[in-house]
């Protein structure tokens, strides 16, 4: 509920736009079926892309450009690193530290930059920790155009396997998934999500029990369980056995998703997933894989498929393509609700953000973003053509954002949680030193592919860096030049200009002062509405704002009413819906709800010229115009009537 505030006017300084504690969320422990619940739509969102790792991690250890011969020991090194790999990065540093530092619930790079960004640090500190952060974010973007290409691709490649005869259709079948998963995705999630986690767990079930097949005919291979076979193999390899390591970290490449998805499951469901079905069924599958090769090294040109029996081939390879349109789905998502969260917390351009569903939160569609996806992940499948030499640009931009969270992560342990030095530092220096083996391991595929994500990681980087810098310089600009609310409504008392039948709802983003628009309109038009608000919204550090808390609503004179309407930045703003729900005895007149047609919106809309003061670059000052011409427009974004919607403006030096 709204709340009548008589209090004098806040300046901008006085209203951040991160505040935490306010609303707190409640607890959220499922318990019994609702845990299982849970449990199991998480399989099918957060599981997606580590659990069809298997499709093609192991065999890119052996037969990748800096694989080994599947020699026994060899073998069970590999097997001993994977293993290890999967318990300590996604186990041990994820699920048991690392989820802890939620924002109201909330996981994810973009949210952890939100929790380092409320506290005290030196100021040039906090910068560079948010410039990393939002390339961390970045990179992620460059994970969600390779995961549905080598995902898809790879399931398709059993045909290959089934019948070599076949092989020239892997890539055009490739293409028609994709064409058909992009397609899709303006209908929403809301429907396919319901079989999302029962085809995960059936993928799942299917791959643990090839697994257990195999290591039930050779119970040796149990032996790489022990850590001693991965540092003897590390230290025989030397450098290669190094390098060996940019196959495995396709192993833990869904790690970060499970950070990321927090927000939808809570913790609990997400650690009960992965301890009783995702982890214990790769594990078997990679052990199976290893077992095959220890019987037969010729099968590392595809241990997945070749563990497979001949009679079930076709089978498991609908039910991988199943799993890898789930796992494609996950992150084609996922970069929707990213660019939702750049968008409200600035570090974009607004985009068109339809919701799909009426019942689950985040269920949102971005054409711009699905269509920029669309476009890569078909150039990435015609270009590269296989699943191992996808799997080369692969690890670069998840290793890349496993460090950076590492060292936000670090700053919660310090600034927020208080730990001391002697526990945090250890921590992060463990932490740290694994992330960067695996980044480093895959530096070297940069030219065999590894350019992509950090290249696709460098223009999104410049993008949002320059959106974000661009809005601080046009914001510092209006504020200076901006008439202080209180002269101008000092000075319409005065003058008293006509006033008209109706409501208008003037936009503005600096609350101490006027509109520019207004200014333009009683300029120009020689009268002013009997009720004119002034509305502003804010988006906070944290994901939601409960609708009871959204808004504060402040009775100046003269007829003005000033609205501040606070959004979390999961959330999009409806503005016309925001102002029917305030409670009519808020503001004065008639209830907004019953005046909807006597109401109109006010927008400006200015020329941006690069010929201005700001210290900003000029090729900057160039891009963030061009930014700002294509992106939606600010009615589209808040949902206002077009019909009742009216745009002034002019031009401003930037």
């Amino acid at each position: 509920m709204a709340r009548p505030d008589t209090s004098p006017a806040p300046s901008p300084a006085l209203v951040p736009q991160g505040q935490t504690g306010t609303h707190p969320l409640p607890p959220h422990s499922p318990r019994g079926r609702a845990l299982a619940l849970l449990s199991l739509t998480a399989l099918g969102v957060v599981f997606g892309d580590i659990g069809t790792s298997p499709l093609y991690a192991l065999k890119e250890c052996f037969t990748g450009p800096h694989g080994v011969p599947p020699t026994p020991a060899n073998v069970l090194g590999v097997l001993s690193l994977v293993f290890w790999a999967m318990t300590f990065v996604v186990t041990f540093k994820y699920l048991t530290f690392v989820m802890r530092a939620d924002n109201r619930g909330e996981g994810g790079i973009l949210a952890l930059m939100a929790l380092v960004g409320q506290r005290e640090t030196t100021r040039r500190g906090r910068q560079v920790l948010l410039l990393l952060g939002l390339f961390g974010a970045a990179l992620l973007y460059g994970d969600g155009v390779i995961t549905p290409a080598i995902s898809v691709l790879s399931a398709v490649e059993g045909l290959a396997v089934a019948a070599p005869t076949l092989e020239h259709l892997v890539v055009p079948l490739t293409v028609a998934i994709l064409v058909g998963l992009f397609a899709f995705q303006r209908r929403g999630t809301a429907t396919v999500g319901l079989v999302f986690g029962p085809i995960m767990l059936l993928w799942l079930v299917a791959i643990a029990l090839l697994g257990a097949r195999a290591v039930a005919g050779d119970l040796g291979v149990l032996a790489a369980v022990s850590p001693h076979h991965a540092l003897r193999f590390l230290v025989e390899h030397r450098t290669h056995g190094f390098l060996v390591l940019g196959g495995v970290v396709l192993v833990i490449t869904g790690g970060e998703a499970l950070y990321a998805d927090m927000g939808h499951f809570g913790a609990k469901p997400i650690r009960t997933a992965w301890l009783c079905v995702a982890m214990p069924a790769l594990v078997l599958n990679y052990f199976g894989q290893g077992a095959l090769l220890l019987r037969d090294p010729t099968a590392a040109r595809n241990p997945f498929y070749l563990l497979v029996p001949e009679w079930a081939l076709y089978p498991m390879i609908a039910v991988a393509a199943a799993a890898a349109i789930v796992a494609s789905q996950a992150l084609i998502s996922g970069a929707f609700s990213l660019s939702n969260q750049a968008v409200q917390l600035g570090y974009s351009p607004r985009f068109t953000i339809r919701h799909t569903s009426r019942t689950e939160f985040g269920q949102i569609y971005v054409p711009e973003v699905n269509g920029a996806l669309a476009v890569a992940c078909l150039a990435l499948v015609l270009g590269f053509r296989s699943s191992s030499a996808l799997a080369s640009a692969y690890g670069i931009a998840v290793t890349g954002t496993m460090a950076i969270t590492t060292l936000l992560f670090h700053r919660v342990m310090r600034d927020l949680w208080h730990w001391r030095r002697r526990v945090a530092w250890p921590l992060t220096a463990v932490f740290l030193t694994v992330d960067l083996a695996f980044f480093a391991s895959n530096l070297v595929k940069i030219e065999e592919g590894g350019w992509f994500p950090l290249a696709a990681a460098a223009l999104v980087f410049t993008l949002m860096s320059t959106w974000k810098r661009g809005r601080s310089a046009l914001s510092e600009q209006l504020r200076e030049a901006g008439l202080p609310l209180e002269l101008f409504l000092d000075d319409l008392e005065r003058r008293g200009p006509h006033r008209v039948p109706g409501t208008a709802v003037f936009m503005t983003s600096n609350l101490g002062s006027v509109p520019p628009v207004l200014l333009h309109h009683l300029k120009h038009n020689k009268v002013l509405h009997e009720r004119v608000l002034l509305v502003s919204i804010l988006t906070e550090d944290i994901p939601t704002v409960p609708s009871q808390a959204r808004a504060t609503v402040r009775v100046l004179r003269a007829g003005f009413v000033q609205v501040v309407a606070r959004y979390g930045f999961m959330q999009t703003p409806r503005v016309p819906a925001m102002l029917a729900a305030l409670p009519p005895s808020s503001i004065p007149g008639p209830p907004l709800r019953d005046t909807t047609m006597e109401t109109t919106y006010y927008l400006g809309r200015d020329t941006l010229l690069p010929t201005g003061p700001s210290r900003l670059p000029h090729w900057r000052k160039r891009l963030f115009i061009i930014m700002a011409r294509n992106s939606i427009t600010a009615s589209a974004f808040f949902g206002l009537p077009p019909n009742r919607v009216v745009e002034m403006g002019g031009q401003i030096q930037l």
